[in-house]
């Protein structure tokens, strides 16, 4: 029996998906080759890629609208500056979230003025700023939609008339939203798509090609858009398995399916955190995201207790981030709901025991 994965990355992945992901690897497509032994520019990859392109537009709800979909390398650390790279002339106005967003607005500063136009690290990144305005003669405004760290998750986004550009690494593909709203979207994909070693990018091409540098073929957005995210060698397995996550996700219903089982799985959790004295969240409420739950024990004297309790259950992947500590349990689309009762089950008798 496979056991309950609450990992933050890389990910748990839907067992079928494993499944023909692990006999591609010995034999695609019946041709008698691994998946990972074929040219990338032979007509089954180059399917694989199109279709993968595809049902990423078809399940945002982006299609004829104008975006184009990239699968490129190098993870959304490489966006934080291929984004800036690409978009930012003058300056750009960020909102500061957490890590991932520190991370970007970093990277960005060595391309133009940044605005940093709210942060909430002033209480170590446990709620979302609100109230703050986005300059109006910004190239672009950057924000973080959830943070898997820390735990939370903007649920409203700014109305601006500045370009939208949102990291979406951890909850894309979860909850329904106005895809059409963002002009950029970037996330790697091991957290809600595949493994490790690609990153898919949504563009809307109008917003390229206004910046007076002259940008690295690699790092250049329009490069890759000419080449069909063939300008050099693709990643060919995890975009193969994200090809295969996205079809699981389409068969099942899309994202207003998963949207309602990450409700449940979430809601089950919270409101053990909630009732139960032993554990406290960490975030402020509103705030909570429903892809990772940070919490920690009102009792630290029941960690060890916890800890073996949790591990004799099979739970993998519970520890919190060393910059948070405590807990973190991290609800992607592919985890079952069964998983998240097995944790509620061993909150439960953590109580009993003590």
């Amino acid at each position: 029996m496979k056991k309950h994965n609450f990992s933050a990355g890389p990910c748990i992945l839907p067992e079928e998906v494993l499944q023909k992901a692990s006999e591609a690897v010995i034999n695609f497509n019946n041709d008698d080759l691994s998946l990972i032994e074929i040219s990338h520019r032979s007509k089954p990859f180059v399917d694989v890629m199109e279709n993968a392109r595809s049902l990423v537009l078809e399940l945002l709800g982006l299609e004829d609208k104008g975006y184009s979909v990239l699968f490129l390398q190098g993870g959304a650390s490489t966006q934080f500056l291929m984004t800036a790279y690409n978009l930012l002339n003058n300056k750009a106005g960020y909102l500061n979230t957490g890590t991932w967003s520190s991370k970007a607005i970093k990277e960005a500063k060595l391309f133009g003025e940044l605005i940093e136009v709210a942060s909430s690290q002033d209480k170590n990144f446990t709620y979302i700023p609100t109230g703050y305005e986005v300059p109006s003669d910004a190239d672009y405004f950057h924000c973080t939609s959830n943070n898997t760290i820390f735990g939370t998750q903007m649920k409203d986004f700014p109305e601006t008339n500045v370009p939208l550009i949102c990291d979406m690494s951890s909850d894309i593909f979860s909850r329904q939203l106005d895809f059409s709203k963002f002009d950029l979207i970037y996330a790697g994909a091991q957290k809600n798509m595949g493994p490790a070693g690609t990153t898919v990018v949504i563009i809307k091409e109008e917003i390229l090609g206004k910046v007076d540098r002259v940008i690295p073929s690699m790092l250049d957005y329009k490069v890759h858009l000419g080449k069909d995210s063939m300008f050099n060698t693709p990643a060919v397995f995890p975009v193969y398995v994200s090809m295969l996550t996205l079809e699981w996700l389409k068969d099942l219903g899309g994202i207003p399916f998963i949207e309602k089982v990450n409700e449940k799985k979430a809601n089950l959790l919270y409101n053990e955190i909630d009732r139960n004295p032993l554990f406290t969240g960490v975030v402020d409420t509103e705030d909570r995201s429903n892809m990772n739950a940070t919490f920690t024990l009102t009792n630290d004297a029941l960690k060890d207790t916890f800890d073996s309790l949790w591990k004799e259950a099979r739970i993998n992947g519970l520890n919190g981030h060393r910059s948070v500590g405590g807990y973190r349990a991290s609800m992607y689309n592919a985890l079952p709901l069964h998983s998240v009762q097995a944790l509620v089950d061993v909150m439960q008798e953590l109580e009993r025991k003590a």
